[in-house]
């Protein structure tokens, strides 16, 4: 299929945004994306975002950040802080993991290490599957891994926890319960629909599994990158490198520069479903691919200036322009989890008491609070697994130099 590409922000942003333009990234990884939100496409898709949205009633966002991630954070950087070292990657992995899986719906009656490293090890299998076709590995193996992963996964983990919503939705149906004894997640919100919206068996796997890795996966890669480039500018700049501590907001707009910079995929794909006008004349026909080139359109120079391929937390930026650039994606197709990784988007009026800076701040500050820094002994190294340009191990030591 020949493909039409689009590359410039302005360009990429209405292309985003039209909805005659249905996402075809994730055609390869149909093993563990077929009939997931991600996706879905016209009716469906607003079907199942209004089921699924309605996890983030109730002030979700805050108390999230405020309450459930502090407390997994905390847990997790301890033993390796007392430690003295990590992989950062697989740190990233740990600290998202559990707030994933209350996001997801995934029970853990266990919560000890053995119970998350198996959780850890089957999610790294789905986030492999859903990005299948950046894979460097032989694709029929990775499909053939996800499928025994999805059914380790559904008798390990979700058999139980559907069961138990199940009870709880009937005790609050009967009126023994408030709404607010339910749990907040997605599982929920999709066990309580309509009967005519349930979701057949298999298809609640992969959209639980797909939530699941989504989280720990993407929120994982944007950590590791942003506290690469946080350190990397402290060494050259170090009076904005004594600024990250005492002035969060600043260190999230930090956060936000380096978010521009790596998209958890640096491409997306739209299959035209019926002939479509680009921004620059060109018609894109169903039979004919539209790749937005996210990694150009965030270094667009028209937009992010002269130095829009390198990082650099004191850009000034256009009205209507995010620091973050389009790496969330804008539109119906907008990541979902986008206030919640990346936070509000502060104004001049914001304070570090009332504003919610987003989980991959907090976690760059919970490592820069605990002296993390890179091995000097030992050099990250990229990810061999797959063409996106991700870590592959990051070692940090811990404490005072």
């Amino acid at each position: 299929m020949s493909t039409e590409t689009v590359n410039t922000f302005h360009d990429a942003e209405t292309v985003l945004r039209n909805p005659d333009l249905a996402q075809s990234l994730y055609d390869e990884g149909a093993v563990i994306m077929a009939d997931t939100l991600l996706v879905l496409h016209g009716e469906q898709h607003k079907t199942r975002l209004k089921q699924e949205m309605r996890v983030f009633r109730r002030n979700f966002l805050r108390y999230y950040e405020s309450e459930v991630f502090p407390r997994t954070l905390a847990e997790t950087l301890e033993p390796f802080e007392a430690l003295g070292h990590a992989d950062l990657m697989e740190l990233g992995y740990l600290a998202t993991l559990n707030l994933s899986a209350d996001f997801a719906g995934i029970d853990r009656m266990e919560r000890n290490t053995e119970e998350s490293s198996r959780l850890l090890k089957l999610v790294k299998v789905f986030a492999e599957g859903a990005t299948l076709v950046h894979s460097t590995r032989d694709k029929d193996v990775v499909r053939s891994e996800v499928r025994d992963a999805l059914k380790e996964f559904e008798g390990s983990f979700l058999k139980d926890s559907i069961a138990r919503r199940k009870g709880l939705i009937a005790k609050h149906r009967a009126g023994k319960i408030s709404e607010d004894d339910l749990p907040r997640d997605i599982l929920t919100e999709l066990l309580s629909s309509d009967p005519a919206q349930q979701l057949p068996p298999e298809v609640l796997t992969r959209e639980i599994a797909f939530f699941l890795q989504a989280g720990a996966h993407s929120t994982g890669n944007a950590t590791s990158h942003a506290f690469h480039d946080l350190t990397e500018w402290a060494k050259a700049h170090p009076e904005d490198g004594a600024r990250y501590l005492p002035d969060p907001i600043f260190l999230q707009h930090c956060v936000h520069e380096a978010l521009r910079l790596h998209p958890a995929s640096p491409v997306s794909w739209r299959r035209p479903v019926c002939p479509v006008d680009l921004p620059d004349g060109r018609t894109a026909t169903p039979d004919r691919q539209v790749e937005i080139d996210l990694w150009a359109a965030n270094r667009d120079p028209e937009i992010f200036g002269a130095d829009a391929d390198v990082f650099n937390p004191h850009r000034k930026l256009p009205d209507g322009v995010n620091a973050f650039g389009l790496t969330f994606g804008t539109g119906f197709h907008s990541c979902l989890g986008r206030d919640l990784d990346g936070g509000a988007i502060p104004t001049e009026k914001s304070t570090p008491k009332t504003h919610r800076l987003g989980i991959v701040t907090l976690f760059v500050q919970a490592l820069l609070q605990r002296g993390a820094r890179p091995d000097p002994d030992q050099p990250p190294e990229p990810a061999s697994h797959t063409a996106r340009p991700n870590w592959g191990v990051y070692p940090i030591l811990f404490g005072s130099k």
